[in-house]
């Protein structure tokens, strides 16, 4: 009978406030209703009653027993009407159109490898030297040395010798410049999109990180409204580099389609820094390291 039935979220939380409104509205009621008869009027309109085994109850206008086969009744009814609505509850998963080919690039493409610092080459060896013919020259002979008479009496003035200022010290040497990190292409161990590291191998884990990353790339991908009026499509190349701990940096449009279709591509990359989660990051020989990645999104009208 109830088959067909089907209840979104809404549904359930709106069926629960009026729930709850109605169970308010039915409190407020019989309290207003019995709060109307004072003790003074009790008292009088039941003087004349006699008290009896059958007639028991001191009060009967204010007995809230007599309306307990109503209160059961709403009780029920609202009992059914919960777990009715709980499993009509209907969930819908959203669903992602994911390019076949999302991950293919369609015409191969000179990719830019970003330069790292290399050391400066060795300097040019030195000319050979130069042989030249000394010609023959005469020897002339010096003059002997003249001995002078340095014996010092009481009578010889000795002069100090004057001091020369010291010279300054040499200016320190600039510091050494900061070698950058290089940034690999290819590595042995290539990063990876969340979410998949319980699988059992590289693989695995490869596959679901890709379902994964598409996932996540075309459920928040915009498609611009200025290239859905104009009919744009095709596929946007990007590159950004997976940082050693796994988040997104140097993020840039290799190639670009227009109509802000880049701009929306790489806001989506730039997002995965927000997830919550980061990357996988690459490894090489064992221990983490920079990788370029490169990555196409695709933009296809339906």
């Amino acid at each position: 009978m109830f088959k067909e039935l089907e209840v979104s979220g809404l549904g359930v939380g709106m069926f629960f406030l009026l729930l709850i409104l109605l169970t308010i509205g039915l409190i407020i009621y019989f309290k207003s209703k019995y709060r109307k008869y004072s003790a003074e009027e009790l008292s009088a309109a039941n003087t004349s009653a006699k008290s009896s085994l059958l007639n028991s109850k001191k009060f009967p206008e204010v007995d809230v027993f007599k309306n307990s086969g109503s209160f059961f009744n709403f009780g029920m009814t609202a009992a059914v009407a919960i777990a009715l609505v709980t499993m009509s509850w209907t969930t819908y998963e959203q669903i992602v159109d994911i390019p076949d080919d999302a991950l293919f690039i369609e015409e191969e493409m000179e990719v830019d490898i970003p330069r790292t610092a290399e050391p400066p080459p060795p300097p040019p060896p030195p000319p050979p030297p130069v042989i030249q013919e000394v010609p023959d020259t005469e020897v002339i002979e010096e003059d002997q040395p003249k001995f002078e008479n340095q014996e010092v009496t009481e009578e010889t003035v000795v002069e100090a010798p004057v001091q020369k200022a010291a010279p300054p010290p040499p200016p320190p040497p600039p510091p050494p410049k900061a070698v950058e990190e290089e940034i690999f292409k290819v590595v042995e161990q290539m990063p990876r999109f969340p979410g998949c590291e319980d699988k059992a191998t590289e693989a695995e884990k490869k596959t679901c990180a890709d379902q994964a990353m598409l996932q996540y790339i075309y459920k928040n991908l915009k498609y611009p409204a200025i290239a859905r009026e104009n009919g744009v499509e095709g596929g946007v190349v990007l590159q950004f580099v997976v940082e050693k701990d796994g988040s997104i940096g140097e993020v840039k449009i290799v190639r670009d389609i227009g109509a802000g279709c880049g701009a929306a591509a790489e806001s989506v990359i730039l997002g995965m820094n927000n997830m919550g989660k980061k990357w996988t990051p690459g490894k090489q020989r064992g221990r983490p390291v920079k990788v370029l990645y490169t990555l196409p999104v695709k933009f296809k009208l339906e």
